[in-house]
């Protein structure tokens, strides 16, 4: 996808409508996925299924071969850094998280998540600096928005 239909995703995410906004959400979110093609997307249906499973180990060790295969495959280490997450290894996740932004700056699901290991850890400051920079590309999320507000009480 080249770089005018990705802005003009971006722009749609800014939309008073929700319609046009969860359009562009789940049609970024399709990009990112596919990033890699058919065979990429299957290996993260398939870490996912083994998530599901609680087959933890396995998913995480496929993951992992496919982002030592293909490091600039953002949406492997955004899905690791979800695994991370759910096992509460927020320092990890953060890392995987970190990596996705490098890769795809406008990455809102890694920022969130990034958000969230932070404000597991205590460090409030830090979650808000990341909820906050997924609202600047996502500013009609009330999840983040929520999160900025829960972060802020938690700081007085």
């Amino acid at each position: 996808m080249d770089k005018s239909s990705i802005n003009a995703l971006l722009e749609a995410l800014k939309n008073p409508a929700e319609a046009v906004r969860q359009r562009a959400t789940e049609e970024l979110w399709r990009i990112w996925f596919q990033q890699k093609g058919v065979v990429g997307f299957e290996l993260l249906q398939r870490s996912q299924v083994m998530l599901q499973a609680g087959e933890i180990a396995q998913a995480e060790e496929l993951l992992t071969e496919l982002i030592d295969t293909q490091p600039d495959f953002a949406e492997a280490w955004n899905r690791r850094a979800v695994l991370y997450f759910t096992q509460g290894y927020y320092q990890e996740a953060i890392a995987d998280c970190e990596m996705v932004i490098k890769l795809n700056p406008i990455h809102f699901g890694a920022l969130h998540g990034m958000g969230l290991c932070h404000a597991a850890l205590g460090d409030y400051r830090a979650a808000i600096q990341a909820f906050r920079r997924a609202l600047e590309i996502q500013p009609y999320s009330v999840e983040n928005q929520r999160l900025v507000l829960e972060c802020t009480a938690r700081l007085s």
